[in-house]
């Protein structure tokens, strides 16, 4: 039998770039999920004050085989 993944949407915040913002989220992710399989970015945003780059946002889809079937 062919295994299930499922998805979920995640945004992950940085003061340095949208590579960190997007690995703290990938951090917080694997203390919760297991079997995380991919990720796939869908998103970069960022909050600007006085033109300076204050926040950097990524937010990504998270992929994860199901077990239990």
């Amino acid at each position: 039998m062919g295994e299930t993944v499922k998805v979920i949407q995640l945004t992950g915040n940085s003061t340095e770039s949208w590579e960190d913002a997007a690995q703290n989220a990938l951090d917080d992710a694997d203390e919760t999920l297991e079997n995380i399989s991919g990720i796939e970015i869908e998103s970069q945003t960022a909050d600007v004050e006085g033109g300076t780059i204050e926040r950097y946002r990524t937010t990504l889809d998270v992929a994860f085989v199901l077990e239990g079937r």
